[in-house]
């Protein structure tokens, strides 16, 4: 009898525990950057583009698409801080930097479809964030003369941070 008891009480333990751990899995935690690491990223971006003499805008979006952080300089086009939120909400959204999406959505190719997404901009200087094994969120560049430029001044953005990035 007390073998049976036992049993079952270890059966209700383990079929609670069981139900802890399902509603465990029900949940998820995720990391995010800091508004401080989003701000440094954004302004280092915007200075190595000054540096090379080109006046840009900056955006850096969280995992989510979110902008964070977005900086103009004070010449840069009317069209770059939508531009620069559109390279990162389409990075993070691809899970892709923009420049390699150039050749794979250009006309005539089975991915074409997705220039035509609401927010979505293929262009180069969308770059993903990542530390840790995780994505973080994105920056996206415009105004440089062209998508690798622009990609250029994002990837100083994340140096910048990379090293704080990497827990």
């Amino acid at each position: 009898m007390r073998a049976t008891t036992a049993t079952i009480l270890c059966a209700a333990g383990l079929a609670c525990a069981n139900h802890a751990l399902a509603e465990d899995a029900a949940t998820y935690t995720t990391r995010n950057l800091t508004l401080e690491t989003a701000l440094k990223s954004a302004q280092v971006a915007l200075k190595k583009c000054r540096d090379s003499g080109w006046q840009v805008a900056v955006a850096v979006v969280d995992r989510a698409g979110t902008v964070q952080v977005l900086l103009r300089d004070r010449y840069a086009g009317a069209h770059t801080p939508g531009t620069a939120s559109g390279k990162a909400w389409t990075a993070v959204s691809f899970r892709s930097n923009t420049g390699a999406l150039v050749d794979l959505t250009q006309p005539g190719k089975a991915q074409s479809g997705v220039r035509n997404l609401p927010q979505v901009v293929i262009l180069g200087g969308g770059v993903i964030i990542e530390g840790g094994g995780r994505m973080l969120g994105a920056i996206g560049v415009s105004g440089a003369p062209g998508g690798e430029a622009d990609e250029t001044c994002a990837k100083a953005g994340i140096a910048a941070i990379q090293e704080s990035l990497e827990f």
